[in-house]
């Protein structure tokens, strides 16, 4: 059974540290040479003692967290303890059976959780102590919310009765910085996440922490496109975002579009650029046109050709493109074009660095295959194609 459920403490507090910190035992005034000793044995017990295991129970996801992992409709729910970390994890679970974009994102998790069986824990969660409504203190996590989550779902699909255990590390003073370093690290950001980044680091400059009065998370990262930024502030978040600011302006933009539709685009990663053309249509077209790009794999430029179709023509043009894209599920010359386009386009989003990484990882793929010899004859014979047409 999961265990009950408990009161929750208010999740606004933002990266609260506890007050009262152990105090360093007073170190010998008998020579300097065990000054330095005795300083040294202090300090290795203490990152020892800072490294705990903590049940999920015990912890809590931080609610502005840039990188939004639980579905919008489990949040209020969950934020306000009237489910429990189980209870979420069973709702969530039955929700991705239904929507292809909750279940990538769940089956990515279990494939995390199941690793955990197989290879341990390799990397602690992060966080800080802070106070409970009752008095007590509860675990707000700062990094590794999607390790919480997978244990999580890992133990109700396994239907475990007692809780897995997670290594979690006290930090004193857990930061957006890190969060957002983290983030990045762990997982390609959709263009949403990275926008609510972006945002992030800028309220954290400029000392404004989410309060009680934000029930929707994206209006406290909204607040960022309203705010003058001070002589500096852009360069202190490049070094992060590993952006240029033209961008980040440009990722900012899309928290214009209405929480729900923030939330598909995100859920189906839909690309900034293909946000940007939908912003540039009439707001009560902005749903309708994400859907469409949702369920016909929409680039950019496809976008952009419905747009400047003009207003009588805009939904025999994305009608048309539904029922072209339905022809060419039979067609496997435009399933290769689309794979391609789509995998050019996630590579522009990225910065140098990323896009290094992201074709290393296909290399590996590629070569391990059975086709792996195939493959590459095909590569080879496409780029001769494409330079000679050039």
């Amino acid at each position: 059974m999961a265990p009950s459920k408990r009161k929750r403490f208010s999740a606004f507090d933002d990266f609260q540290a506890p007050e009262e910190q152990n105090p360093l035992p007073a170190p010998s005034s008998s020579s300097v040479s065990s000054l330095f000793t005795q300083s040294a044995r202090v300090e290795t017990i203490q990152q020892v003692e800072r490294i705990e295991r903590l049940k999920p129970s015990q912890m809590l996801p931080d609610r502005f967290q840039p990188r939004r992992l639980l579905p919008s409709s489990l949040r209020d729910a969950f934020f306000s303890g009237d489910l429990d970390c189980y209870e979420t994890a069973t709702e969530w679970y039955a929700l991705s059976r239904q929507d292809a974009g909750h279940r990538a994102i769940v089956d990515r998790l279990l494939s995390m959780g199941s690793s955990f069986e197989e290879h341990g824990q390799i990397k602690p969660i992060t966080g800080s102590w802070i106070p409970a409504d009752d008095g007590s203190y509860i675990f707000q996590i700062e990094t590794g919310e999607r390790r919480f989550w997978a244990a999580c779902l890992q133990t109700i699909k396994d239907q475990k009765k007692d809780e897995p255990l997670l290594r979690v590390e006290v930090v004193d003073k857990p930061t957006r910085q890190r969060q957002v370093l983290e983030n990045r690290h762990a997982e390609n950001p959709s263009a949403v996440s990275q926008a609510c980044e972006i945002a992030s680091l800028i309220l954290a400059e400029l000392g404004n922490s989410p309060d009680a009065s934000f029930h929707d998370e994206y209006e406290y990262f909204r607040q960022a496109r309203a705010q003058r930024m001070p002589a500096g502030l852009w360069d202190q978040i490049k070094p992060i975002m590993q952006l240029t600011r033209p961008r980040m302006v440009q990722l900012l933009n899309i928290l214009q579009l209405p929480s729900s539709l923030l939330d598909l685009a995100d859920r189906y990663r839909l690309p900034e650029r293909v946000l940007r053309e939908v912003l540039a249509f009439p707001q009560e077209q902005w749903e309708e046109m994400i859907r469409i790009s949702i369920q016909n794999e929409l680039t950019s430029e496809e976008v952009s050709q419905i747009a400047e179709s003009g207003p009588a023509s805009q939904t025999q043009s994305a009608s048309a493109h539904s029922s072209k894209s339905a022809k060419s599920k039979t067609n496997p010359g435009k399933i290769a074009t689309s794979g391609i386009r789509r995998f050019s386009n996630a590579l522009f989003e990225l910065d140098r660095m990323r896009q290094e990484q992201i074709i290393d990882q296909v290399a590996d793929e590629l070569a391990t295959s059975e086709e792996a010899s195939d493959t590459l004859s095909f590569l080879e014979e496409l780029v001769a194609l494409i330079r000679l047409r050039m």
